[in-house]
C-alpha cells in the first residue's frame, strides 16, 4: 500500500467551520462528507476564493502518467506543489513511485498519511528530525526513504546523528550535483566524489545514487536555456558514471516540471540507473509560467491544462478604467505574474477584453479597463501552483470551471 487510504478517506469526516475561508457559514457543523451530500455548486461559495478543476485533474494526471510509462522513468511527484495527501493519492495510484518532499515538516505530513516511499529532496541534518527518522525506518520495514548529500560535512553530521539515534537501518543518499550559481550541490564533479566517498564510509548510510535541479540554472525556454540544462545533465551522467554504488539499480534523479523530456533523453539510457523524475506543478499546471514552458507546452500533441482559478468580487470602481476586486496577495499567487481575468461570471465564456491586473495588495486586486460592475465575479487565470495552494487549507474542486455553475465534486485539504 502506497498511502494509507484509510486516513485519507477519514478527511471526509473533518468537520467544518470558520478554519476553512472557502466553506460558507451555511455548512458549519457539516462533515466533508456531509457538505457534498447536500450537492453545493460553484455560487454557494464566496469570494476571494481559489478553486481546482476535476475534469483538468483528470486530463494532467492521466496524461502525464502515460507520458512517463512510454519514457521508461519513475515520477516521484514533488509534494510540495499541493501538501495535500488526497491528491498525492491520485498520484501514487497512478503509478507514482513514491513523493518527494523538501523539508522535515513536510516528511512528518506524508508519514502521518502513510506514505512508503518517501525522497527528502534536500539534506537531512536535524539531530532531531534524524533521530525520528530513524525511528520511522525501525517502525516500519516497507518504510522507504532517500535523501541528499552535497558536503562531507553533511555526511559527517548525518552519521553522527544516526549513531546517537541508535539507527539500525542505513540510510539512502543521493549524492546532489549542483553548478556554479546553481542552488545546493556540489559545484564540481571532484567535490561529488568525495562526498560519494564519505557515504560509503559511513556505517549509518548507504549510497544510493545521484541527484539534482537542473532548473535551478535557467528560468525559461529559449535555445540557450535548453542548452544549458543539457550541459548540466550531461554533468550528472558523468558523475553516475564514475560512482560505484551500494544498491543494484541506483537512482538518477532530475527533472522539475519545465525540462523533464530533456531529463529523459539524456539520463534515460544510463545502464542500470533507475530514472526518477521529480515534477511536481504537473497536476495543476498554470494559464501562466508552466504553460510557458512545460515541455508538453513547447511540443506538438496534448498539452496539460490549469486545474486552478481564482474568484473575487468587484466591491469598488472609484475611478475611470479602475475597479478593485476582493482578492490579493493573501489569496491568489502573483510570485511569477499576477493573475490574468478571464471572464466575469454569469456571462457565459465571455472573456475581460483588454482588462488587466496592474498590482496586487494584500487583500484587492488593481483590475484595469474592465467591463464590469460592483458585484460582478471575476474568474482569473493563475501563476505558479506551489504559492496558490499555500494560501487555502481547504480547496472546492469543482466538476469543470467551463460549466455555468459548476458542482463541488471535492474539498482538497492542505498541509503547509
Amino acid at each position: 500500500m502506497a498511502i494509507d487510504a484509510e486516513a485519507v478517506a477519514a478527511l471526509r469526516g473533518e468537520r467544518l467551520d470558520w478554519r476553512f475561508q472557502a466553506v460558507p457559514a451555511a455548512a458549519h457543523g457539516r462533515t466533508v462528507g456531509e457538505f457534498l451530500a447536500s450537492g453545493p455548486v460553484l455560487s454557494d461559495l464566496g469570494t476571494p476564493l481559489l478553486t481546482l478543476d476535476a475534469a483538468a485533474l483528470d486530463h494532467n494526471l492521466a496524461l502525464m502518467a502515460g507520458w512517463t510509462a512510454k519514457a521508461g522513468v519513475g515520477l516521484a511527484p514533488h509534494g510540495k506543489t499541493t501538501m495535500a495527501p488526497r491528491l498525492w493519492q491520485r498520484q501514487l495510484d497512478a503509478g507514482a513511485w513514491g513523493i518527494t518532499l523538501a523539508n522535515l515538516p513536510q516528511l512528518r505530513v506524508g508519514r502521518a498519511f502513510g506514505v512508503r516511499r518517501l525522497m527528502l529532496a534536500n539534506s537531512l541534518i536535524d539531530p532531531a528530525g534524524l533521530a525520528w527518522l530513524a525511528s520511522e525506518l525501525d517502525r516500519d520495514p516497507d518504510f522507504e526513504f532517500v535523501s541528499w548529500a552535497d558536503s562531507v560535512r553533511t555526511v559527517s553530521l548525518m552519521d553522527a546523528a544516526l549513531r546517537e539515534a541508535g539507527a539500525s537501518r542505513p540510510v539512502d543518499v543521493c549524492v546532489e550535483l549542483g553548478g556554479p550559481g546553481g542552488r545546493t550541490g556540489a559545484r564540481t564533479l571532484e567535490e561529488a566524489d568525495a562526498v560519494a566517498e564519505a557515504i560509503r564510509s559511513a556505517p549509518t548510510l548507504r549510497l544510493a545514487g545521484v541527484a539534482g535541479y537542473e532548473a535551478a540554472f535557467v528560468h525559461d525556454a529559449t535555445d540557450a536555456s535548453l542548452d544549458i540544462v543539457d550541459g548540466y545533465l550531461h554533468r550528472v551522467a558523468e558523475l553516475y558514471a564514475r560512482l560505484a554504488f551500494e544498491v543494484d539499480a541506483p537512482i538518477v534523479t532530475v527533472g522539475g516540471s519545465a525540462y523533464f523530456d530533456q531529463v529523459v533523453d539524456v539520463l534515460g539510457g544510463l545502464p542500470s540507473a533507475r530514472v526518477i523524475l521529480r515534477s511536481g506543478a504537473y497536476l495543476i499546471h498554470d494559464d501562466g509560467f508552466y504553460r510557458g514552458v512545460s515541455p508538453l507546452a513547447r511540443a506538438e500533441g496534448e498539452a496539460f491544462r490549469s486545474a486552478m482559478h481564482g474568484w473575487g468580487r468587484v466591491v469598488s470602481r472609484p475611478e475611470r478604467g479602475l475597479a478593485l476586486v476582493d482578492t490579493g496577495k493573501r489569496d491568489l499567487p502573483f510570485d511569477e505574474g499576477l493573475p490574468v481575468p478571464q471572464l466575469v461570471r454569469g456571462r457565459g465564456t465571455e472573456p475581460v477584453e483588454h482588462a488587466y491586473v496592474s498590482a496586487l495588495a494584500d487583500q484587492h486586486a488593481f483590475l484595469r479597463d474592465a467591463d464590469v460592475e460592483v458585484g460582478d465575479i471575476v474568474r482569473f487565470g493563475l501563476s505558479h501552483p506551489c504559492t496558490a495552494m499555500d494560501k487555502w487549507q481547504l480547496i472546492p474542486v469543482v466538476s469543470s470551471v467551463g460549466d455555468d455553475d459548476p458542482a463541488v465534486v471535492d474539498l482538497v485539504r492542505t498541509w503547509f
